[in-house]
């Protein structure tokens, strides 16, 4: 995927800062293309042809995390048979990308700022320090200075994150970068797809640059790998309710967010906060409680002013997880 540009220049920060060894720190809402970014810094660096290893800190269960990051000795703990190597290691001489940093726990916190200081890190369960040469780059769609204040997120650890800062802005915000990005994704996906499909229609492309896209690029991707599919053509069309942003069904037991109680949005959102202990996302998280997708659920939140850090306890962010 292109890079995307805007006036704030970050594809020319991604040029300069690409054949360094610098730590980056990408953020940016949810389907901005903060992965495609990591990437095309790695794919731009003298490390290119190293590996590459990418790491969804929020999709690793918190007791997890240390081992998947820095691996295990056998013995470790039940069912180590065998030494097991980490991403760290794997990625070594490489790069590693760190999507969601903000998630990570206190202690895995801790040992990720000695692998920034010292380039070295133990495995769990060892007790000699393995020297690593990876190059570091991290993802958050949350204020992490926020979270610093909050006492969520370690001070030291940000600052050494936040060497070189590159921020993505939603696509409503580039809405010239629409039309590129829509012949760089009809061609993707019809390749893909193995159709012939080239460009969509004029009245489709107006559609796509009158929309919000709370989805980000992720969204748009997904809109017209429909299109593509249904294309009987060269030229693919846009149906209108395609467009219609409409909030994901409440289960059964949601909470529930209908135009009718609009007036208490804000007491809604807080109990949902409170509920989740400050989570937003995730299965257990306030959007899945609320029913609507978290990047709609993040506005609100940044709109009303909530701070939902303060559902967050500090035993609950600084908890020492073990086996």
């Amino acid at each position: 995927m292109p890079l995307l540009t805007n006036s704030c220049g970050e594809p020319e920060k991604v040029s300069r800062v690409a054949p360094t060894d610098a730590t980056v720190l990408i953020t940016g809402e949810s389907g901005t293309g903060k992965e495609v970014t990591a990437r095309a810094i790695h794919d731009r660096s003298p490390r290119a042809a190293r590996p590459f290893i990418r790491v969804n800190c929020a999709a690793i269960p918190p007791s997890l995390i240390a081992s998947e990051l820095f691996g295990y000795e056998r013995g470790a703990f039940t069912g180590a048979a065998q030494r097991h190597l980490g991403r760290f290691e794997r990625a070594d001489r490489g790069t590693i990308s760190l999507d969601e940093i903000g998630d990570i726990p206190a202690e895995t916190q801790v040992a990720l700022l000695r692998v920034l200081q010292e380039r070295e890190f133990e495995r769990v369960g060892g007790t000699h320090p393995v020297p690593i040469d990876v190059r570091v780059l991290a993802a958050t769609n949350c204020d992490l200075r926020a979270a610093v204040a909050a006492r969520t997120f370690r001070a030291d650890l940000y600052y050494r994150l936040n060497v070189f800062p590159i921020h993505m802005p939603a696509l409503r915000d580039r809405m010239d970068d629409i039309p590129s990005l829509v012949e760089h994704l009809i061609a993707r996906s019809a390749a893909k797809i193995g159709k012939n499909v080239r460009r969509v229609d004029d009245d489709s492309l107006a559609r796509l640059v009158t929309y919000d896209w709370p989805g980000n690029i992720r969204e748009l991707q997904n809109v017209l790998e429909r299109a593509v599919i249904l294309c009987e053509g060269e030229t693919a069309r846009i149906e209108e309710e395609w467009l219609d942003s409409g909030e994901a069904v409440p289960s059964s037991e949601s909470i529930g967010l209908s135009s009718s109680l609009m007036g208490r949005e804000r007491e809604l959102i807080e109990a949902a906060l409170e509920r989740s202990m400050g989570r937003v996302a995730g299965p257990n998280g306030a959007a899945g409680l609320l029913g609507v997708p978290r990047t709609t659920l993040e506005s609100r939140i940044k709109s009303l002013q909530i701070d939902k850090f303060r559902y967050k306890s500090s035993a609950d962010c600084f908890v020492v997880h073990s086996r």
